[in-house]
């Protein structure tokens, strides 16, 4: 593998459209993601990044070390975190959060307290949709009498290492908080000596992070939800594998749960488990009260 000396001199080398088309098929075939043509100069410039940490000047040799057994692994690892990373906030589409409230305040009036709500944030990046919807679940706990509140956990799941720990740490900049009301921010956040507004402990307990590739879906151990969130992560994928993806969650709802989308990520899908909800400020889907399974 060529190493490259004074690196931060040397001006970023340009992709050919081969190499383009090598790193694009091995980035789909692996995360499902498609990089288009228009996003060519985001993949260079993601691999140049990493490329400059490793001092390594030629594309194809870099391509030959991620590809390469366990220590290629480990390397797609890290660069994963430069090529998946999403740019996201608290409450980013109010209404799909409030969608989601209204919904859950309708599934508690009937909820037996031993049973807890479920929901999943699908490519939770570093945790501001995983806790956003933490805190729609603790206002919409409190609507009920307090004998009558189950619990609740929420699944947060990402492809990025990096984003997970991330959301552990739960610490966010002031710019991540802009969905948030000045009640909301600060019931739920503490602002840090450093700055950084910090999840409070009660509501980090509640969420479980851990890493899922989306193409594994399928093998996930994750199902019976109540709320399956999924935004901003379907439009890096072909449209024959957003309806894949999006059949496989439906069959991951319980009864009567929903699955809220980005506005527009998909017009041409339907599913016979699910019902769409019929509020044009949101795209989102309830399952049939029935325990019939496409599987």
């Amino acid at each position: 593998m060529q190493r490259t000396p004074n690196w931060s001199l040397q001006q970023l080398p340009e992709m050919d459209s081969q190499q383009f088309h090598q790193w694009q098929s091995l980035l789909e075939a692996r995360t499902g993601v498609c990089v288009n043509d228009q996003r060519k100069v985001f993949l260079q410039t993601s691999l140049c990044a990493r490329m400059r940490e490793l001092q390594i000047s030629d594309y194809q040799a870099y391509y030959e070390h991620v590809t390469d057994g366990p220590t290629g692994a480990i390397e797609w690892s890290a660069l994963i975190d430069k090529l998946t990373v999403r740019e996201t906030s608290f409450m980013r589409h109010r209404p799909s959060f409030d969608c989601v409230s209204r919904h859950l305040q309708s599934l508690l009036k009937t909820r037996p307290i031993d049973r807890p709500l479920q929901l999943w944030s699908v490519g939770c990046a570093s945790g501001e949709e995983a806790y956003s919807l933490a805190i729609i679940s603790e206002q919409s706990l409190l609507s009920q009498p307090a004998e009558q509140r189950p619990g609740y956990g929420i699944w947060a799941t990402d492809i990025s290492l990096k984003a997970l720990e991330q959301g552990r740490a739960g610490q966010f900049s002031a710019g991540r908080l802009g969905g948030l009301t000045e009640l909301e921010r600060s019931k739920w956040l503490h602002l840090s000596d450093s700055g950084q507004y910090q999840i409070l402990p009660a509501l980090r307990e509640r969420i479980c992070f851990t890493r899922l590739n989306i193409l594994e879906l399928a093998q996930a151990p994750i199902r019976d939800l109540d709320i399956i969130f999924c935004q901003n992560l379907l439009i890096y994928f072909r449209r024959w594998r957003r309806r894949d993806l999006l059949n496989l969650l439906a069959k991951r709802l319980a009864p009567g749960g929903m699955l809220v989308i980005g506005l527009g990520e998909i017009v041409d899908w339907n599913n016979p488990l699910l019902e769409r909800l019929p509020d044009e400020r949101v795209q989102a889907y309830v399952r049939r009260d029935t325990h019939e399974s496409l599987e």
